[in-house]
């Protein structure tokens, strides 16, 4: 019967010398976690956070992650310009306002005849850096595209105006985007086309 007692003690004693070490090991939790006393965050808010900027000697190592996005901004705005709603949805992120006013003048006078278009975007054959170059606080890189679509525009009567609906058309666009260095946006803008 008292090796009962013993054993049970035992076991406690055990028990406690776990617990104990656990509580060291891991710590207790206090109810202060997360918190930050408001002087210190007073503090905190002074100090500014400067965005990690992008490489200004445009590596190419940079060029290749960059082309990656170009090619499927180039998509996202060839599809979305093309589409039959005559509305710019996809693509306005990627658009600086005097691309996004120019593309929505050529909409807006394409819906007043009644015309649309349809699109089939086979893909890109070729992206190629052409120039970059760092002005003021902002890098621009001109980038030549060769893709392939086919394309054509329809009347309110779904008669074929221009383009051809099934031949596959090789396209050559030179597009120059645009991005601030100093901003924590990773986006880049298309500011101008070059035909």
């Amino acid at each position: 019967m008292n090796f009962e007692y013993i054993d049970i003690i035992l076991l406690a004693m055990i028990g406690g010398f776990i617990f104990l070490r656990l509580r060291g090991i891991l710590g207790k939790k206090t109810g202060f976690e997360g918190k930050i006393s408001t002087q210190f965050e007073k503090e905190f808010q002074k100090i500014k956070v400067s965005p990690k900027p992008i490489n200004e000697n445009f590596d190419e190592q940079s060029q290749k992650e960059f082309l990656k996005g170009a090619e499927i901004a180039y998509e996202t705005i060839i599809t979305d310009f093309s589409d039959s709603d005559n509305k710019l949805v996809a693509s306005k992120p990627l658009l600086s306002k005097k691309i996004h006013d120019q593309f929505k003048e050529a909409l807006l006078d394409r819906e007043n005849k009644g015309h649309f278009a349809e699109i089939t975007f086979i893909g890109i054959k070729s992206a190629a850096v052409k120039t970059h170059k760092k002005i003021e606080d902002s890098l621009e890189v001109t980038v030549d595209f060769v893709s392939e679509i086919i394309t054509c525009v329809k009347d309110k009567d779904k008669k074929i105006i221009s383009g051809d609906g099934e031949k596959i058309k090789t396209v050559y666009d030179t597009w120059v985007f645009s991005k601030d260095i100093k901003s924590a946006s990773p986006n880049w803008l298309l500011i101008d086309t070059i035909t």
